[in-house]
């Protein structure tokens, strides 16, 4: 008699499940091999005409030279950028909604806000782009020729002296409030909503300074209707030839510089947050591109995924002290 050893069942279920599973993995790293197959968002949490807006409107046709598919700008603004990065928090993670992420939205806001709809262990940050530093700037009719005579101004108006930003925890309202504290001034801040009205209001005379990022304020410096008294950076920006950091002006270690990056969803595909990393490396490399960005005071940075997420970890804890060193409220 023959002895036939039938195999147990429990490996017929194996093998079914292996086959499935290799079923349902083939298209997934199909789609992740083939991203972008979709037009891809990215999304800007502030208005159009903002140094975040120009950042996204050099990046987007860029990718999509790169990439060779749609990729589209989207102006979500509201609450210092986080009603758009919530959005992309919330996002599918697949690659096809992506953040300008900046120091306001990814770094700043989680001091000031305590109820704040995402948290930094929410985006997969792709790459650190620029930088640019903030710039202190007066109407050209001011008697404020340089930020010695400023600072003597703000003191001379007894808790009166009047600073335009372009909103409440923006870095360029937390720049003028580290230099009062620094400097032992009192100033009344008139935030706006965006860069634009505040200039408008600084131009007519109406508010004597402004504190704003380099590039949304470069142009009326050049046209010569405002007066660039300080750059915010710890080195001077070469699209503002002469004018000195406030480092110089004896605030050693002073820096409020803006930055601005590419994030994603949280649990986004690593091949997919490589290809884009991979892709803005070789944007940024560009000679042309790389002139484009300094001639408007950007300098040019780039990093992969786990340089990005490092930077903004040590933002977020630079800023976090800021806030509660100066008392800053949003109210």
């Amino acid at each position: 008699m023959r002895c036939m050893i039938r195999p147990p069942r429990r490996s017929a279920c194996v093998v079914a499940v292996a086959l499935a599973i290799g079923t349902v993995a083939t298209p997934v790293a199909q789609a992740q091999t083939d991203y972008p197959s979709k037009t891809v968002s990215i999304v800007v949490p502030f208005p159009a005409g903002g140094s975040a807006d120009l950042v996204a409107r050099w990046l987007a046709p860029a990718l999509q030279d790169k990439l060779k598919q749609t990729f589209i700008v989207e102006n979500r603004a509201g609450a210092n950028g986080s009603i758009g990065s919530a959005g992309v928090a919330r996002a599918a993670a697949d690659g096809y909604t992506l953040l300008i992420s900046g120091i306001g939205s990814n770094a700043i806001n989680y001091a000031l806000y305590s109820k704040l709809p995402y948290a930094d262990k929410d985006f997969q940050h792709v790459s650190l782009l620029i930088t640019g530093p903030n710039v202190i700037a007066v109407n050209p009719e001011s008697p404020a020729r340089t930020l010695t005579d400023l600072i003597a101004l703000a003191k001379a108006a007894d808790g009166k002296f009047q600073a335009a930003h372009s909103g409440n925890g923006s870095s360029n309202h937390l720049g003028m409030t580290m230099l009062a504290k620094a400097a032992g001034f009192k100033v009344v801040h008139v935030p706006y909503k965006g860069g634009a009205p505040a200039i408008t209001d600084v131009v007519g005379g109406h508010v004597p300074v402004i504190t704003l990022n380099q590039d949304v304020l470069l142009p009326h410096v050049q046209a010569g209707k405002l007066r660039a008294l300080a750059v915010l950076s710890l080195e001077r920006n070469p699209a503002y030839p002469g004018v000195p950091t406030v480092a110089e002006h004896g605030f050693p270690g002073f820096s409020a510089v803006s930055w601005f990056g590419l994030s994603a969803p949280a649990g986004t595909p690593k091949a997919v947050i490589d290809k884009l990393a991979k892709a803005c490396a070789e944007i940024l490399a560009d000679p042309a591109l790389k002139q484009k960005l300094e001639a408007n005071g950007f300098v040019v940075v780039g990093s992969t995924p786990q340089q990005a997420s490092a930077f903004i970890k040590a933002e977020i804890e630079k800023w976090d002290g800021v806030v509660k060193t100066n008392g800053v409220t949003v109210d």
